[in-house]
């Protein structure tokens, strides 16, 4: 009995090895339709709320402090303000100032599955911890520094995949940019077409 005890780690193992063979395997290929003009456009997302949580990773001109703060659509003065975690106003994007908004995500291991993968184990807990994944979702914002004529990208942190891109979208429609793939430009007045 003490050696069937023994054995099941390594029986569970080859077990899980060999599922993952069978379950590769030719998968017949279908010709993707076509999108016409009318289902080409992405949905609406909801206008998003006059202020939203956000976590500044970087990127303005004299503020490379990550914190914590919320984002607010500042229509009156046509500028996107980022305020600290005690309401300060920390920085300000002017609306016209914005060439480029678009969503990026990353997939990242947390510091807890990681601590577990390190800790020795004989029944291969360790090695399930590096399938824990977390996505960060980030809007990032390329502009054009209307004080020192020197271009930036700033990252904020969003928490949630719709309310990013609800952000996203209303920053784009409030700044007039043109939908490019999933990204918002600023279209060159000289080069559009009439």
């Amino acid at each position: 009995m003490n050696k069937l005890i023994r054995l099941l780690p390594a029986a569970a193992c080859v077990l899980l090895l060999t599922t993952g063979l069978f379950a590769q395997r030719a998968r017949t290929v279908s010709d993707p339709q076509k999108p016409d003009a009318k289902t080409q456009a992405t949905p609406a997302s909801a206008p998003a709320p006059e202020t939203v949580k956000a976590k500044y990773e970087g990127g303005v001109i004299g503020y490379s402090k990550k914190q914590t703060g919320t984002l607010k659509f500042d229509d009156a003065n046509h500028r996107l303000v980022f305020r600290d975690k005690y309401a300060r106003e920390y920085f300000i994007v002017p609306y016209g100032a914005i060439i480029a908004l678009y969503p990026e995500t990353h997939s990242v291991q947390p510091t807890s599955a990681r601590v577990v993968g390190a800790i020795p184990s004989p029944y291969g807990v360790g090695m399930l911890s590096m399938l824990v994944r977390k996505k960060l979702r980030y809007m990032i914002v390329q502009y054009n520094d209307p004080d020192t004529k020197a271009k930036g990208v700033a990252s904020f942190k969003l928490d949630d995949k719709d309310m990013l891109l609800s952000v996203i979208t209303t920053l784009a429609q409030k700044s007039e940019l043109t939908q490019r793939g999933e990204a918002y430009v600023r279209m060159d007045k000289a080069s559009a077409t009439p």
